[in-house]
């Protein structure tokens, strides 16, 4: 799922103090006065606040700013005329003050004057054309009719001055005319006319309010509607590309049916159409953004060559299935993995002992985020796993445990021997779910990383997730190249990534090359985007995911879905060493399994509650969708 950078227009204090904090350093008032372009440096202000936890797009930062120096400016120019207002319209004035007294001085009247020119004057960009209100605040920095009190001087003014203040305002003329006329005769110089404007503060502030929230109102409606256009067109545009490609696939059908003997040979060695032999999201059979084909050349998919299930089909089948690029061969090839996901989940039998079909272990748990870590250790139970442990801070353990009897969680992530106190546990576990409420602090990141080498020594798979990626953004070393790890972020976290490895921004235009280089640059490590579809890899090929969900996106489902995943990752690894899943890479196939379970949850879920879905509602759901997906 693509974010939408466009929104989020109101800003909270804490977020416009440190975005402040940030645009006055020296470094970027330096680069804002130089020859830079603008955009990078609000582009470097944005990734900035992005790695404090507040998600902006440069193009949010910078009209932020301006609104704030357009509060500015309003209020010192009404702090000039000691009418003590200035803190009701600029909430940051000290700060902005501080900020702006080392930049050359600028004029407030002038500002106000120029209106959208004269503040991007101010700030120096190439971009025009803001509406002259703040964003947050809502208020108009001029008024459209000021009131002016008038003192003329003692000294009579020999030409006579029409004055118009305001529309119905009368002219004013100067007495003693006589006088005028012999001052006129002795042509003494004149003297500049004293004028002082008293503006009434407080009608101007209930106008700048009523202004600015009526201009709020039809920019955000304007904007709905903005959106709601965009979001046909792109659907439209969707639609007459599938049409075209199901056009191509009926043209080149017909075109392969024709050719000698290829009926013959559809109709003896066809499987049923659920088995292609090829992915369409496939890096060497792929069909890009622009809708370009290429051919694959005449060689069987991996799951062709060891899966008893799917049969190898002729030459002139492979090309006429390959170009058929149907809902029917997508879905096949779906049909195909969840097969692969029935072939490593373990019969139940009472021959087993405790834990023996997976104990899993969950690193993260601190005061501010205890449901994440809960989340992913009862999904684990959930999906299969005899036994769950949470590993946690102290504050957050009680809390943890209070919400289920049936985890077994330890207080010791932020003890001063926390890599010790776990890695006594690491022989017991089968997998390993690294990030999932663990927060942000240094200590902690750095007792993650340690138990993530601890583990990586025993062979044990790991399942990155949440503030975990934010610890491979920081240190990709600490998972890369490791056959067992697998990745899950969200569009975000996907970019962080990306950029991070890539040192470019992110081409959003074709993601299924944006996962294969991320995989390939991570070591060829299984990555999984989450978004619309899932995307999944490790750098060979890309699967997507598309079982039907819904709209709802409540928060816990991503901890869900890494519960899931550890547990169908030790399965999967567990079956390839038995030799029965080595064609396919056992991480991809976990993967696959947990986000075909996760959706499907998030499907029932929303049929029982809808709008009012929540993730302990698909939690309950897990044991009826598995038994669908994986044991029907």
């Amino acid at each position: 799922m693509q974010a939408n950078t466009t929104r989020g227009f109101l800003w909270s204090d804490v977020e416009t103090r440190t975005l402040l904090n940030i645009w006055g350093e020296q470094d970027i008032q330096v680069a804002l006065d130089g020859n830079f372009r603008n955009s990078f440096v609000y582009r470097d202000v944005s990734r900035r606040l992005g790695a404090m936890g507040f998600e902006r797009t440069p193009e949010q930062c910078r009209v932020r700013i301006k609104s704030l120096k357009r509060q500015y400016l309003l209020a010192k120019e009404g702090n000039l005329r000691n009418n003590g207002q200035y803190h009701k319209i600029c909430k940051f004035y000290d700060t902005m003050e501080r900020i702006l007294s080392n930049r050359a001085a600028l004029d407030p009247q002038e500002f106000i004057d120029g209106g959208a020119g004269g503040e991007e004057a101010v700030d120096g960009l190439e971009e025009d054309g803001e509406d002259a209100y703040s964003e947050s605040t809502g208020e108009c920095p001029y008024p459209a009719e000021t009131e002016v009190k008038l003192e003329y001087p003692t000294v009579p003014i020999p030409i006579p001055v029409k004055v118009t203040v305001g529309i119905n305002s009368t002219p004013v003329r100067p007495h003693n005319s006589s006088q005028s006329a012999s001052n006129l005769s002795t042509r003494t110089p004149k003297r500049p006319r004293k004028r002082r404007a008293n503006f009434p503060m407080e009608k101007l502030m209930e106008q700048f309010l009523e202004q600015s929230a009526q201009a709020e109102d039809n920019f955000y409606r304007m904007e709905e509607q903005r959106f709601q256009a965009e979001d046909r067109r792109r659907e439209a545009e969707h639609a007459r590309e599938l049409h075209m490609l199901q056009m191509l696939g009926q043209m080149f059908s017909s075109v392969s049916s024709a050719r000698p003997g290829s009926a013959a040979t559809l109709s003896k060695t066809a499987p049923p159409a659920h088995a292609p032999a090829f992915s369409s999201a496939s890096p060497s059979c792929t069909r890009g953004q622009s809708g370009h084909l290429r051919r694959h050349p005449p060689q069987t998919d991996c799951f062709t060559q060891k899966n008893p299930l799917v049969t190898p089909e002729p030459p002139g089948l492979v090309f006429e299935r390959y170009y058929s690029l149907g809902s029917a061969s997508h879905r096949g090839m779906e049909d195909d993995i969840l097969s692969l996901v029935k072939n490593i989940v373990p019969p139940l039998t009472s021959k087993k002992h405790k834990g023996q079909d997976g104990r899993i272990g969950i690193i993260g748990g601190c005061q501010d985020y205890t449901g994440a870590p809960y989340f992913a250790a009862i999904s684990a139970l959930k999906v299969g796993a005899d036994l769950a442990h949470v590993f946690c801070t102290k504050d957050a353990a009680t809390v943890i445990k209070s919400y289920s009897p049936e985890l077994i969680v330890h207080p010791v992530l932020d003890s001063p021997n926390a890599v010790e106190e776990i890695e006594k546990w690491l022989p017991r576990l089968h997998g390993l779910v690294v990030g999932p409420g663990l927060g942000r602090e240094d200590a902690l990141l750095k007792t993650a990383k340690e138990v993530i080498e601890k583990s990586k020594a025993r062979d044990i798979p790991i399942v990155i997730d949440a503030d975990g990626l934010w610890l491979v953004t920081q240190q990709p070393s600490v998972i890369q190249g490791y056959p067992k790890g697998i990745l899950t972020p969200n569009f975000m976290e996907f970019t962080r990534l990306y950029e991070a490895l890539h040192h470019e921004p992110m081409d959003i235009s074709d993601h299924q090359r944006s996962v294969m280089q991320l995989s390939v640059a991570m070591g060829n490590l299984t990555v999984v985007l989450k978004g619309e579809h899932d995307l999944i890899t490790d750098g060979s090929k890309v699967i997507s995911c598309s079982i039907a969900g819904s709209g709802r996106r409540c928060g816990g489902q991503g901890d869900l879905l890494s519960g899931a995943m550890g547990v169908l990752a030790h399965w999967a690894h567990a079956a390839s060493a038995a030799g029965m899943s080595r064609s396919v890479n056992p991480s991809v196939v976990a993967a696959f399994g947990a986000c075909s379970l996760t959706r499907q949850c998030n499907s029932q879920a929303f049929q029982r509650h809808g709008r009012s879905t929540t993730t302990s509602d698909m939690i309950q759901e897990i044991g009826s969708a598995f038994k669908k997906l994986f044991e029907s």
